[in-house]
């Protein structure tokens, strides 16, 4: 049997830094052998495309709800002069976002946009980013709470699988990973040739996943449970913790607009290191790590 067709069936036992990271493969590709890592769980693969499913309603029916009272005040009730984000339309045809005060011309983007019948109208976001299209709450409210329950379910799943598996500790910044966030950010921005060592989440990763596990994900469940009505007729408290209503819903949009940027830090890493390989690894567990993506057959 040749060099090639060795290493084409060779596999065997091995582990790697990281969770969800048990067998190694090795085939062949061309004249080279290359190495490939089961670095995804099925667990972890099924709850992350769920929860890229489940955000993004939330985000799109959130602002479906947002469009019935399109402003955001820091008070404990509804108070202009405590206004923080009011997006309207002070007449047809122009739409006006004000921000601290400071106000922009947002007409078609925001204020004045598309209602989801075929014209225009008065309505903070436009009707291609809300669920449903056209303005209604109660539908809107609906497609909230079931994809509330979704993402919830997502994140526990992965959440209890990756503790169980004792692989928090994997993903959580540890000290020893500060003085790499540079580096790492260099590298990311081509700056760097080489990102500093690192096991199966790099530093950059591992402190935005702790950002979100224990600071953004807390916030946006507590601020939108203390928003439903049902749950703060028997947990006020909550509420009041929070500031009162409109201070919650200043936090749970702030929330969101955070996890979206989390999300689009996210997508920048998957693209700036290998789209295909990064894809692939999330749905099929395969991972070709770039340092063992070619090994010529003679040095094996």
């Amino acid at each position: 049997m040749s060099k090639i067709a060795r290493a084409n069936v060779f596999e065997r036992k091995g582990h790697y830094l990281g969770p969800d990271t048990a067998v190694l493969r090795y085939y062949a590709r061309g004249m080279n052998v290359c190495r490939a890592i089961y670095k995804y769980a099925v667990a972890t693969r099924v709850s992350h495309w769920l929860w890229v499913l489940a955000f993004g309603a939330l985000v799109s029916s959130g602002l479906q709800i947002f469009n019935a009272a399109p402003f955001l005040d820091a008070f404990d009730r509804r108070d202009q002069s405590h206004r923080v984000l009011s997006i309207d339309s002070p007449q047809d045809g122009v739409g006006t976002t004000t921000l601290f005060g400071h106000v922009f011309t947002t007409t078609t983007w925001l204020g004045w946009t598309p209602n989801g019948m075929g014209g225009y109208a008065s309505r903070a976001f436009p009707s291609w980013i809300t669920i449903p299209s056209f303005q209604d709450l109660a539908d809107g409210r609906r497609w909230h709470f079931f994809f509330a329950w979704t993402a919830l379910v997502a994140w526990l799943t992965w959440l209890i699988s990756s503790a169980v598996k004792g692989n928090l500790r994997h993903i959580l910044l540890a000290p020893s990973d500060i003085p790499k966030l540079w580096p790492m950010q260099a590298y990311y921005l081509h700056l760097r040739k080489a990102p500093p060592p690192y096991g199966l989440y790099n530093p950059l990763q591992k402190a935005s996943y702790t950002a979100v596990l224990f600071g953004l994900a807390p916030l946006v469940v507590l601020t939108g449970l203390s928003l439903s009505p049902g749950i703060d007729t028997i947990a006020h408290p909550l509420t009041w913790i929070l500031g009162g209503r409109q201070f919650a819903r200043l936090w749970h949009f702030t929330g969101m607009i955070l996890l979206v940027g989390f999300w689009l830090i996210h997508v920048f890493q998957v693209l700036t290191q290998g789209v295909i390989n990064q894809l692939m690894s999330m749905i099929t567990g395969w991972y070709r790590p770039e340092e063992y993506q070619t090994v010529p057959v003679e040095h094996r």
